[in-house]
C-alpha cells in the first residue's frame, strides 16, 4: 500500500513536490480507507489528479514508474557504461546539471516502509530504506556513492552484494537479483505495482498481453455493463508465417551480439508456430453472436479490455494501479464506475489503490470522493510543475468541486486565450 510519494529535478518537476495517500483529518464520505500500522492515521483508496494540459500531470507519473523501472532492472538491464537514464528539469540549466531525488513510503507485510535515491546522469549517489516497526525508525541500510552502511536488523548477505553493486546500479536492484530474502519481498510491492500510461491501445498489444494470460471474465461483464454491447469473448491460435520466425531470431541474434550473452531478451519463444488472437463476440439479430476482430472495436473498447484487467487483478491482489488519462476514449459513467471499484470497501477488501490524472471534471461530483483525494497539477512562472490537494484548500465538504474548478478557484486549469482575436488581427 502507497502512502506517499516525492520527486526532485525529474521532467517538469524541478523542485521537491509529492502526492500522499494518507487521508487527512477533514471529514468526507466514507470510503474504503485502511489503517496505517504503527499509526492513528488511514491510507486512502485512490487519488485523482487535474491540470491543464502540459502542466506536468503525466510527468509525475512517469517518475514513478522510472523509480520502479530503476528498482526492478537497474542492475540487470543497464548498461555498465550508459550511467543513469534520468531527465532532470532542463529548462534551468543550474538545476538541470543538480541531482535527482526521488522515495516513496509504502508498507509492506504490516510494516511501514520508507525507501529512495538520488543520482545525477552517471551513477546512483545516495540510496537509502528504513523500516518502521511499532511506529520506531530502524535504518536497513544507507548508501554513499559504492559504499553501504547497514543497520542491525538488516539480515542476510552484505559485502558480496555491494561487491556485485555498481555504480550505475540500485544496491536494491543488486540484492534481489541475487536473491535476498528480505529486500526480495519490498521489491515485490514496486513489481505488483501496474501502470496503464497508453491512452491507444493497438490490437497488437491487446493480443500479446493475452499470449500468457486471460481475459478476466469480470471485465466482459464490465464491457457489457456500459453498453458496448460486448458479450463474450474467443481467443483464437493462429499460424505464425515462417518469414516472421526468421526475422525474431535474427533480431535475437543481433541484440546478443551487441548486448551481450547476458543481456535479458524476450524472444518470446520464436520457435512457436502458433499465436494468439482476441475477437469480442455482439449479438446478432438472430440472438447468435458474431464475432468481430479487435481492429472492429472502438479505441475506447480496447483500452477497457487491459485496464480493466488490470483493475480487477490489483482488486484481488491489493496492489497500486497508476492510470494516465483515465478518461481518454471513456464514457464518464465508465470513469466513475471505475474510480467507484476503489472507493466501495465491499468490493475493495484487499486494499487497492489507484492513481490516476484526468481531465474528467464530472468525477469531482462524485459523492464517494474525499478533499483529499483530488489533487491538481499547475506550472510556475518558471515551467516547474507543482502539486496540492484541494484539502490545502479552504472549502467545506457540500461545495461544488466541478464549478469551483472550472470557474478557476483552485487554479490548475488553463489559460483562456481570445482565439477571436487571432483571426481579426489578420
Amino acid at each position: 500500500m502507497l502512502l506517499r510519494f516525492s520527486a526532485k529535478n525529474y521532467l517538469s518537476v524541478s523542485g521537491t513536490d509529492e502526492i500522499s495517500l494518507v487521508a487527512s483529518s477533514l471529514k468526507g464520505p466514507e470510503c474504503s480507507l485502511a489503517p496505517i500500522p504503527g499509526t492513528d492515521l488511514s491510507a486512502l483508496p485512490s487519488a485523482i489528479i487535474y491540470g491543464a494540459n502540459a502542466s506536468g500531470k503525466t510527468n509525475f507519473l512517469k517518475a514513478f514508474s522510472f523509480l520502479r523501472s530503476a528498482i526492478l532492472q537497474s542492475h540487470t538491464r543497464g548498461n555498465p557504461e550508459g550511467g543513469v537514464p534520468r531527465i532532470p528539469f532542463k529548462l534551468d540549466p543550474a538545476r538541470a546539471r543538480e541531482t535527482s531525488a526521488l522515495e516513496a513510503e509504502f508498507i509492506v507485510d504490516g510494516v511501514r516502509l520508507q525507501y529512495g535515491f538520488e543520482c545525477d546522469d552517471n551513477a546512483f549517489i545516495a540510496e537509502w530504506l528504513y523500516a518502521y516497526p511499532e511506529g520506531k525508525r530502524r535504518r536497513m541500510f544507507e548508501r554513499t556513492g559504492n559504499e553501504v552502511e547497514f543497520g542491525s536488523h538488516f539480515k542476510g548477505p552484505k559485502k558480496i552484494l555491494v561487491d556485485l553493486m555498481r555504480a550505475n546500479s540500485l544496491f536494491i536492484s543488486t540484492a534481489t537479483q541475487n536473491d535476498h530474502e528480505e529486500l526480495s519481498k519490498i521489491v515485490a510491492f514496486f513489481r505488483r505495482t501496474r501502470f496503464s500510461m497508453n491512452v491507444a491501445v493497438a490490437k497488437e498489444l491487446i493480443n500479446n498481453t493475452f499470449k500468457k494470460d486471460q481475459v478476466d471474465p469480470r471485465t466482459i461483464e464490465f464491457l457489457k455493463s456500459i453498453g458496448t454491447g460486448i458479450i463474450g469473448f474467443r481467443q483464437m491460435d493462429i499460424e505464425i508465417p515462417d518469414s516472421v520466425r526468421m526475422i525474431t531470431k535474427e533480431f535475437v541474434s543481433i541484440a546478443r551480439k551487441h548486448m551481450g550473452e547476458t543481456a535479458t531478451i524476450e524472444d518470446d519463444n520464436s520457435d512457436r508456430l502458433r499465436d494468439v488472437a482476441i475477437e469480442f463476440s455482439h449479438a446478432g439479430v438472430s440472438g447468435e453472436p458474431c464475432y468481430f476482430g479487435l481492429e472492429r472495436e472502438s479505441s475506447g473498447t480496447r483500452r477497457l479490455v487491459l485496464m480493466m484487467n488490470t483493475v480487477f487483478k490489483a482488486l484481488d491482489e491489493g496492489t497500486l494501479v497508476v492510470i494516465d488519462e483515465l478518461d481518454a476514449s471513456l464514457h464518464t459513467f465508465a470513469a466513475a464506475q471505475i474510480l467507484e471499484l476503489f472507493e466501495n470497501p465491499k468490493i475493495n477488501q484487499n486494499g487497492a489503490q489507484l492513481i490516476a490524472t484526468t481531465h474528467d471534471t464530472n468525477l469531482l461530483s462524485l459523492s464517494t470522493l474525499r478533499r483529499d483525494q483530488i489533487w491538481f497539477c499547475e506550472k510556475d512562472e518558471t515551467g516547474a510543475s507543482h502539486l496540492f490537494p484541494l484539502s490545502d484548500i479552504k472549502s467545506r465538504p457540500t461545495d461544488n468541486f466541478e464549478q469551483g474548478y472550472l470557474e478557476g478557484r483552485y487554479g490548475a486549469i488553463p489559460y483562456s486565450g481570445d482565439l477571436v482575436a487571432l483571426f481579426e488581427a489578420k
